[in-house]
């Protein structure tokens, strides 16, 4: 192997790595979005007013931990930075397809998060359930649930459309398609 050669192939492994640790966090996001529409929120929906409330706080409290944060932010840096190693001329397919998955993770999921969801969760972090009356507690749900659940689902269809377009950027040899 010439220097060249060494050289490309260092590339090559490279931008490998970084799709990949990118695709991984990207599933993780997934999963944590996918699970919380599919599990937490119908379990959350079972309970009454006045617990629906105290735990929906303390999960949003719990959820804002560095494991979770890692995963969020990860991916919103790795994937641009992962569309970003990928351009070359001509534009290959991962480049494309990795480029709509950084575009929708960051409207789809981050533009959701802190228009949407962030602003209702930090709303319902400082009502109180003790002094409010059983009727300010319901209306307090009402008016949060349905739409938090809402803005949820959004996110967590975008997560799985990102994870798709970056599990098919990895299964797709880009530079084999440009020789063709």
């Amino acid at each position: 192997m010439n220097a060249e050669n060494s050289k490309s192939f260092f590339n090559m492994k490279r931008k490998n790595m970084i799709l990949l640790i990118t695709t991984v966090i990207m599933g993780l996001t997934a999963g944590i979005f996918y699970c919380w529409s599919v599990s937490v929120t119908t379990g959350l929906a079972l309970l009454p007013d006045k617990e629906y409330i105290n735990t929906f706080q303390q999960l949003n409290r719990a959820i804002l931990n560095p494991l979770f944060m890692l995963c969020f932010m990860g991916t919103f840096f790795l994937l641009p930075i992962s569309t970003w190693v990928h351009y070359q001329k001509p534009l290959p397919l991962r480049f494309w397809l990795l480029l709509a998955a950084s575009i929708l993770y960051i409207v789809g999921v981050m533009g959701v998060t802190m228009v949407g969801n962030v602003p209702m969760n930090d709303a319902l972090d400082t009502f109180n359930t003790n002094t409010a009356t059983i009727a300010e507690i319901s209306a307090r749900r009402q008016s949060h649930e349905g739409q938090w659940n809402f803005l949820n689902n959004i996110r967590t269809f975008c997560c799985i459309i990102c994870l798709t377009l970056t599990v098919i950027a990895c299964m797709i040899d880009s530079d084999r398609l440009l020789a063709k």
